[in-house]
């Protein structure tokens, strides 16, 4: 190591470079070569045609591996259009995935054969950031190819950076967006063809629906919401999000919800949904829940709700 002015690790890291590029290898009968092999192995040099003809041989053997995989894609895609015309009896039409690769995989992958429509419900407020990104390349892709998207938040969404980012984004290439108080439940659908809902248990997994009277059920609620949906606009809190929002949680407070639970249900943070209800109950000039919602009811502040005789 003196003679070459190089540390140990970087020797060590020379030979592990030339010993993978097959241009040296350990020299035969190195253990009968007394206390000199203390030092460590013996190397020799092989030449680089030598090395050469090892890489061939590797590329020979990958060659190979890939031929086989080709001839068992092959072979898959013929058994799946023998899958596809099985009698619709005996046609999965719900299947449960737990892990979320899977999930996504199976997104993409309806993404790309979906040709007419996609429809999304996403309850909660904003999406995650990483989320947003990874959906404006494929949402782009869809609307490029003439696939009509429609998207339902919440009103909390407004507020969230990310999900006006990506709005702003997908918007000018034909994307529709509206949002409501409160959602049916998260649903993403290509085509009225195929549905995805979250799994019941499992957080990051999902329930696969292909049953063609479920996909229409799940479609006609999106519809339904659609057209009471607010249609999403700049960033500020537009009169039409506010007043829905604060009918949602009269609603939810004549049920004697808790704070939490109304916050979750309207996709809003604890703090933000107290302040709505310490207002709501100045202006009502209300002591408790109940009281609130009685008020709101008998002055036919709830939309829907019949006015209670004084």
């Amino acid at each position: 190591m003196e003679a070459l002015d190089i540390t140990e690790a970087a020797a060590a890291e020379a030979i592990e470079a030339l010993e993978e590029f097959h241009l040296i290898d350990r020299a035969n009968g190195a253990e009968n070569l007394g206390e000199l092999c203390a030092y460590g192995p013996w190397w020799r040099t092989v030449h680089p045609h030598m090395a050469a003809a090892h890489m061939a041989g590797a590329e020979s053997r990958l060659r190979r591996r890939l031929f086989e995989l080709n001839v068992r894609r092959d072979s898959l895609t013929a058994l799946a259009s023998i899958y596809a015309t099985r009698p619709p009896e005996e046609t999965e039409t719900v299947e449960v995935v737990d892990l979320l690769d899977d999930v996504v995989t199976l997104i993409e992958q309806a993404s790309a054969e979906c040709r007419d429509e996609m429809l999304a419900c996403q309850p909660g407020g904003g999406r995650p950031t990483e989320e947003l990104e990874q959906a404006v390349a494929r949402d782009t892709a869809l609307l490029n190819r003439g696939v009509r998207m429609r998207t339902l938040y919440q009103h909390s969404a407004r507020r969230h950076g990310p999900t006006q980012a990506y709005v702003e984004r997908i918007a000018p290439a034909g994307a529709q967006v509206r949002t409501m108080t409160d959602l049916f439940g998260r649903m993403i659908a290509f085509d009225r063809r195929i549905a995805f809902v979250p799994h019941p248990q499992r957080r990051g997994g999902a329930v696969v629906v292909r049953s063609p009277a479920a996909v229409a059920f799940l479609c006609e609620a999106f519809d339904r919401a659609w057209d009471h949906g607010a249609p999403f606009s700049e960033p500020e809190r537009t009169p039409v999000a506010v007043d829905d929002l604060r009918q949602g949680i009269l609603r939810l407070l004549s049920r004697g919800l808790k704070d939490e639970v109304i916050a979750r249900r309207l996709g809003i943070s604890l703090r933000t949904c107290r302040k709505h209800i310490a207002d709501l109950f100045q202006e009502l000039n209300a002591d408790s829940r109940f009281q609130a919602g009685y008020l709101a009811a008998t002055r036919e502040l709830l939309r829907g709700t019949p006015a209670i005789p004084e």
